[in-house]
Order: C-alpha cells, then sequence, then structure tokens
C-alpha cells in the first residue's frame, strides 16, 4: 500500500455521556451515542447539553462524536427532527448515523451523514448509490466477508464502518420486522423487543417436532431412532456475539477504516474494557503498519486493568461471515451471558463441586456467578465460598445450593467480582503531551503552551526581581501541576535573562489561563467530518418499485425517491404489513445448523419441509430456505 496514511478509527458506544467521556478515556477515537430520540435505542437518549459536553471532551483529542438518528420517521416528527439536527449540529456534532432517507430532503446544517447499518448496506452498488445521494461514510452490513468488503471499497471512495464487536441481529439489519409483527414494538423504530433470543420447538410440515441424531458418518442428520434430540424449547435465532479481534488488519486492507464496537445499553465495564482491548490491538497492528495506517485522534492512555474481552458480557464468540460460513455463529443453549469459560467439572460432593482450572484463568472468589449447560438449558450459581488448591489449579466451590452439575460439564463464569470491583474504579487516563515556553518580556513574562499544534500564550505582568538560586526547577514544578486536565507536562523551556524569582501564585495563574484557553482553541480548531450533500449526483430509479423492505415510513422520503423515477413506493412495514410478509432475512440457515445444507451435503433435507419456528402460544413461523442467495427467510404465521 503506498500514498497517504489512512486514518483507523475506533467507535466505541456511549449509553450516556459519562459512558462516553470513558470511552475515549480508554482509547476510542469516535463514540456514537443517542440524542433525545429517533436513536435505533429507545432507552438511550441524552440531552443535547450532555451530548454537547461530550463534544467539548472529545474534540479536545481529536475524538469525534456521532449522534444516532437511524429510526424510520413518521410525518408528523419531521419538523421536531429538523429542529434537533439544527440544535445538534450548534452542539458541535461530528456526524449523524441515519436511515430515512427524508435527512436527504431536509434543509439541515451542513452536518455530515453516515448511512446506518439498518439501510441494508451489503452490495457494491448499495455504496455507491449511497455515495451519489450525499452520504459522508457508509456502515456496511454485518454479514459481509472480507471479500465483499473490498468489493463494495472498490465501489465507493467513502470511509467504510464495520462492527467488530458485540451482539449480533439474526437478520440483516433494517429488515427485522419480527418484534412489530409479534409485539407492536418496531426495531426500525428502537423499540425491538428482541423475538430473535426466544425459545422455539422446529417443526416438520405436519406440525411434528424434528428430530435430530448423528449419523454414521459423524456429522449431524435427521433419525427417528434410538438418542434422536427433540428440537423444541431452543433459541434457534440466538446467535454468539462478533469478536473480530483477530481480524483487524485483514479488515483494514479489506477498505475498513472505522471499527464499531456495539452496546449502547451496554454498562460502564463493559465499555471499558472492549474498547481498550481493541485499542491495544488495533494499536498493535498501526506499530507494523505505520506507513500505511494511522491512529485518528491523539492521546496517550495509561490502563490500571488488563484487558479481557472474555470477562464482559457475551454469548460465545463468532467472527461472523468474515470467512465465509461456518459452524460457530449459534448459540441454541441460551440467549444470556455465558462469560468466561473457567473449567470442567472434576468431582461433586455433596455440598460443593471441585473445578479444574484452565491455565489462563484467574482464581475464582466469593460472590463470583458460575455457570453451564445443562439438560434444561444454562443453569447459574453463585460461588458462596471457594477454597483454593494445587497452587490455583483446582477450586472447590461450595454455592448456596447445589446445581444439578456433573463430572466433565464445562463451567464458565458470568459474573466476576474481583474484575468487576476493580472497573467501577478509575482505570484509564487519557492525556496529550503539552510543552511549555517561559520567556522574559519589558513588561515581564509571556507562558507559551503548546499542545497538539495548536498554541496559546498567556502575559504576566510583573516586575523582574533577580533570584539567588536557580528557580527552573521551581517552576517545572508549579507547571506540571495540571490536576484533572487532559494535559501531560512534556518539557518546559526557560528563556529569562538570568535567574528571576516569579511568585509561584503567579505561576499558577497563568497556568491555569493558559491551559484552560488551550483547552478552547483545541475544541475550535476541531475539523468535523466533510458534508458531501451539495456534491450530491443526480439518481436514477426509473422502473424501481421499492417494496416495504425500503422503510420508507413519511412523505418526504416517498416523494424524494418518485422524483428520482422510482415506480411506485410502498409504505413501510410499519405503516401496512402484508400479508405473509418476510419479517426476517437471515445469512444464519437452520438446514446449515442442523447438518441438512444441501450445498454441504449434496443431499436433499431428510425432514419433511416447509419447517416452521413455533412459539409456545402456538403462533408458527414458516421458514423459506434460498439457497441462491444463501439465506433463510422467516414468513409471518399464515
Amino acid at each position: 500500500m503506498t500514498g497517504q496514511r489512512q486514518k483507523i478509527e475506533l467507535l466505541a458506544p456511549a449509553k450516556n455521556v459519562e459512558t462516553g467521556m470513558e470511552a475515549i478515556r480508554h482509547g476510542a477515537d469516535a463514540v456514537y451515542i443517542g440524542g433525545p430520540g429517533f436513536g435505533a435505542r429507545a432507552a438511550a437518549g441524552n440531552s443535547v447539553e450532555d451530548v454537547e459536553r461530550l463534544c467539548r471532551y472529545a474534540h479536545v483529542f481529536g475524538a469525534k462524536v456521532y449522534v444516532t438518528l437511524n429510526t424510520i420517521l413518521y410525518d408528523d416528527e419531521l419538523p421536531a427532527v429538523e429542529a434537533l439536527v439544527g440544535q445538534l449540529y450548534e452542539a458541535g456534532v461530528d456526524a449523524l448515523i441515519t436511515q430515512d432517507l427524508a435527512l436527504l430532503a431536509m434543509h439541515l446544517p451542513p452536518i455530515a451523514l453516515h448511512a446506518s447499518t439498518q439501510m441494508d448496506n451489503c452490495t457494491p452498488e448499495r455504496a455507491a448509490m449511497l455515495e451519489k445521494a450525499g452520504f459522508s461514510q457508509i456502515v456496511v452490513a454485518r454479514e459481509l466477508s472480507l471479500a465483499q468488503i473490498q468489493d463494495i471499497h472498490a465501489a465507493t471512495t467513502l470511509p467504510l464502518e464495520a462492527f467488530v464487536h458485540g451482539a449480533l441481529c439474526v437478520s440483516y439489519s433494517g429488515r427485522c420486522y419480527a418484534s412489530e409483527y409479534c409485539f407492536g414494538r418496531s426495531a426500525n423504530r428502537g423499540r425491538c423487543a428482541q423475538f430473535c433470543r426466544l425459545a422455539f420447538d422446529l417443526v416438520d410440515a405436519d406440525g411434528s417436532v424434528v428430530e435430530v441424531g448423528r449419523t454414521t458418518t459423524g456429522g449431524k442428520g435427521i433419525t427417528t431412532g434410538e438418542g434422536a434430540m427433540r428440537m423444541e424449547n431452543r433459541h434457534f435465532l440466538s446467535l454468539r456475539d462478533m469478536n473480530r479481534s483477530g481480524h483487524l488488519e485483514q479488515m483494514m486492507d479489506a477498505g475498513v477504516r472505522s471499527f464499531k464496537i456495539e452496546g449502547r445499553l451496554k454498562d460502564m465495564a463493559y465499555v471499558k474494557n472492549v474498547t481498550a482491548y481493541y485499542r491495544r490491538a488495533i494499536d498493535a497492528v498501526l506499530e507494523r503498519r505505520g506507513a500505511d495506517y494511522e491512529r485518528a485522534s491523539d492521546g496517550n492512555i495509561h490502563l490500571t486493568f488488563v484487558p479481557q474481552l472474555a470477562k464482559s458480557f457475551n454469548r460465545g464468540f463468532t467472527a461472523y461471515f468474515l470467512k465465509g460460513r461456518t459452524p460457530d455463529l449459534w448459540n441454541f443453549t441460551t440467549p444470556k451471558s455465558m462469560g468466561e469459560q473457567v473449567g470442567c467439572v472434576e468431582r461433586v460432593g455433596r455440598r460443593s463441586l471441585t473445578v479444574l482450572l484452565e491455565h489462563h484463568v484467574d482464581a475464582l472468589h466469593n460472590g463470583d456467578g458460575l455457570c453451564f449447560a445443562g439438560h434444561s438449558g444454562l443453569t447459574g450459581f453463585r460461588v458462596n465460598r471457594v477454597e483454593m488448591t494445587d497452587g490455583g489449579r483446582r477450586a472447590e466451590v461450595f454455592p448456596p445450593r447445589m446445581p444439578e452439575v456433573r463430572p466433565g460439564d464445562v463451567i464458565f463464569r458470568n459474573e466476576d467480582r474481583e474484575w468487576e470491583t476493580q472497573l467501577s474504579r478509575p482505570t484509564a487516563e487519557r492525556r496529550l503531551p503539552l510543552s511549555f515556553r517561559l520567556e522574559e518580556t519589558p513588561q515581564g513574562y509571556r507562558l507559551v503552551v503548546r499542545a497538539r499544534g495548536a498554541e496559546v500564550a498567556v502575559e504576566i505582568p510583573a516586575e523582574h526581581q533577580c533570584a539567588e538560586k536557580p528557580q527552573k526547577e521551581q517552576l517545572c514544578r508549579q507547571l506540571a501541576k495540571l490536576g484533572d486536565t487532559p494535559f501531560v507536562p512534556d518539557g518546559v523551556e526557560v528563556l529569562t535573562a538570568g535567574e528571576r524569582f516569579i511568585p509561584a501564585s503567579i505561576v499558577a495563574a497563568a497556568r491555569r489561563e493558559a491551559v484552560g484557553r488551550l483547552e478552547k482553541e483545541l475544541c475550535e480548531r476541531h475539523l468535523r467530518q466533510r458534508d458531501v450533500r451539495r456534491k450530491a449526483q443526480e439518481l436514477d430509479f426509473s422502473g424501481v418499485a421499492f417494496s416495504y423492505q425500503a422503510n420508507v415510513a413519511n412523505a418526504l422520503g416517498r416523494r424524494w425517491l418518485l422524483q428520482r423515477g422510482a415506480e411506485r413506493v410502498a409504505p413501510a412495514f410499519e405503516i401496512r404489513q402484508p400479508r405473509h410478509a418476510v419479517i426476517m432475512t437471515c445469512r444464519h440457515c437452520l438446514r446449515y445448523a442442523l447438518g441438512q445444507c444441501p450445498r454441504a451435503t449434496g443431499q436433499q433435507p431428510s425432514w419433511k419441509e416447509p419447517l416452521s419456528l413455533r412459539l409456545p402460544d402456538g403462533r408458527a413461523f414458516p421458514l423459506v430456505f434460498d439457497c441462491r442467495h444463501c439465506e433463510m427467510q422467516v414468513l409471518a404465521p399464515r
């Protein structure tokens, strides 16, 4: 790779302004946060004033703040949205992550628009269209492989943003209507009820529960013989959590410029740990590839803990289609966090169990939460007391009540009491190197401070007093008292005509004024992302019919498409529900997961199709397997 170095951005979630600040302290180059409304996590809203406070903090380091305005919009909401965008722009927001096409037709300030993954950004053609429409950045679909990302990168000049860690939606984002259909809570309106995490029975065309067993070839197959497992009360649509920490360099080379951590509803400890982990992982790549890539923000980061991804909420990990379809995507046992695998049960007694710990695992502690996958799903229990033996290799665990655990069961720790306590304290500092120059003037002195290329000078009217002793050491001590400012001292230059005595109070006052003005200067010099809407090219949708999956819920978005030649534009699912609609489109496929993929086996499935996923209330959702596109569709009940 040659030419100008590409800036690599680590983008972290922020439930609120405090979490956003911690994300930046722990290494984020940008954070995304919900505003007062219209974000795809309705439970994670923040005032414009709080967003402005976060912007001021972030911009000192050259970090960015993106606001999620990525719900579909109704007609009566458009004036409020337009006003809100103006307020967010004045607050200093760098860009909006959006879904609704109506924003392209509004009278907005020159704020950059990012195309949310809710816009179903799966193809090079889609990316090229979004660039022509005036978007400044594209959040690609989670389901894409490295090769597909590379194809999109070749089709657009826009930066690509890709998810790298966190919870996964089983449906393509923006094309999931199950929550709206079942519960009247639209995922496209930020109120997803997590239909995909429910337990189902998998039933065949006759309504009988499918049974799955082992074939003689060692693969999973269908059988009615002894030992078959009934596919009932399982979480067939629940995926593991994404973890692409081992593929960062490949993603950079494929064209990803912004690495996004999912989790605007996650707690502070999660954001601290995961952000810090990816900061270190990305920096390791940047150190090797400094000729090609560089950090997108500034500041030296010091951590007081060692980040560990397995310690934070997770359902098990998967790289999720990054290198194609793999058998580690799903977790049918539970949609809950399993945490880190700590070892296996070695012995079960009347009041305790002995766990043989894996070599890398920290000691178990009183109060830890443990769990294992039993016959009835995930079973959790608390550690009432633990005794570590054999040099920390074995843990005898005394729970308040003995679970139905057996020797050989794998034990996970989904709550590490000491870890949580550690992360509840201050765990990171982020500082900018600040240089001082104190020079003598005819009227007294001048204190010059400099950081990130910005410079501020403060005049100090004072009488020149000769000093009997060298003063530089004393001056350095006074100037280094930077407290909780974003700076750390990085050299002091004293340019005076001989040794001068300057009262400490005068030096301290000048330092405070200079540092405060420098913070303000860094914020004012911050460059926001370029708004490219004025360079938008005319689009031609002649002959194109847009279905409900275009998610057009207002007249402004509909008119925007019709003015560009669209043949017709169907109303969004939330406005009018089509009969027997596809309510989910998934790359996750139950044929593949249960060993019945015709492409993989060369045979047609053994069960009697069509299959359905049946809820305990009796509602059955038919499945359609689109082998041409290697996708599975979930339909509304007939």
